[in-house]
């Protein structure tokens, strides 16, 4: 595992994406499997796993909470809040500094931690990152000793900028991977010039960048590869990069030709590491095989320049104009 800089820290450049532990939207994992994921990962030289409140409403957190107190060595995580339904009024009115304080306190008591890592904004309107109050309550619980960072996970460009402007801003969470190349262009050079950590998710665009599936293939009810498919629950672009699926199996094979060889997933996260910019990757894990499969990545050397090319030219030609959702 090779480790890139957070600020004054050195965190794994793969880290560990914890949204299937939640057993929601992506199927069921039991506790013990979960358990061996999370091991998997220490084991394999990670230590940066990102969770949110939402995920399981608290089980992701609680089943990571559980394992740290397992564990010797420093782990970072990185939660999020902002789209919980059960504040009064629901979503979006999650946005008050009594709200924000109170999801805090329940990360941290899921979490089993007296102050958390990384807080981010979990994906919330942008007028609401456009008022500037949810930075503001951000610094005053870092001032309070509640978090030792802050940033935001965003859907649009539009949205990174805004983040950009605000002073003690840690990091931008962003979709970015091959179905999804411009965003380098929009926000990267302006995040490394403030200091800002990239966080990237999604970079197997829900499975479709592992070269797996096929048109036929078939996702339980839960999972929101069968749910929100079309962007029926949420933003597409968190489904499938928002690519039709069926469209994007068929694009997934032509991105396939240009990689050196089948290890399709490991070289899909290998191209996002090959932008110096970004901080770490989070790619989650169901099993323990797609642990050892996606740390694998960090070992691997750069793609060539020509491949790098060869991917960004198919992109502009045949891929970026299919793009659902807001990005």
């Amino acid at each position: 595992m090779r480790y890139r800089a957070f600020k004054n820290i050195q965190i794994a450049e793969v880290g560990l994406g914890t949204w299937q532990l939640g057993s929601a939207d992506w199927g069921n994992v039991d506790e013990e499997e979960a358990m061996q994921i999370l091991q998997t990962y220490v084991d394999a030289g990670g230590n940066f796993i990102d969770t949110a409140d939402v995920y399981g409403m608290g089980i992701s957190e609680k089943m990571i909470g559980k394992f740290l107190k397992t564990q010797k060595n420093p782990i970072y995580v990185a939660t999020k809040l902002g789209r919980r339904s059960d504040a009064p009024n629901g979503w979006p009115q999650n946005f008050t500094y009594d709200l924000m304080r109170k999801q805090v306190e329940d990360s941290l008591n899921h979490l089993g931690q007296s102050h958390l890592f990384l807080e981010q904004l979990h994906c919330i309107p942008t007028e609401e990152m456009r008022s500037g109050k949810v930075f503001k309550y951000l610094a005053h619980l870092k001032d309070e000793g509640l978090i030792l960072n802050w940033g935001a996970s965003v859907e649009t460009s539009e949205e990174a900028l805004i983040c950009l402007e605000q002073e003690g801003l840690a990091s931008l969470q962003i979709i970015f991977n091959l179905f999804r190349q411009h965003v380098a262009d929009e926000i990267f050079e302006k995040a490394k010039a403030k200091g800002v950590a990239i966080i990237v998710r999604v970079p197997l665009a829900s499975g479709l960048l592992t070269g797996k599936f096929n048109e036929n293939t078939h996702f339980e009810e839960k999972d929101h590869r069968n749910f929100n498919a079309d962007g029926e629950a949420f933003n597409a672009g968190e489904t499938f990069s928002g690519i039709e699926f069926k469209h994007g199996v068929k694009l997934s094979q032509e991105i396939k030709k240009l990689l050196p060889d089948e290890r399709m997933a490991q070289w899909a996260i290998r191209w996002i590491l090959d932008h110096s910019e970004v901080t770490t990757v989070i790619p989650g894990a169901s099993k323990v095989s797609q642990v050892k499969s996606n740390v694998e990545a960090s070992a691997l050397p750069p793609l060539a320049p020509l491949t790098h090319q060869e991917l960004r030219k198919l992109y502009d030609k045949e891929i970026r104009s299919f793009i659902r959702g807001h990005y």
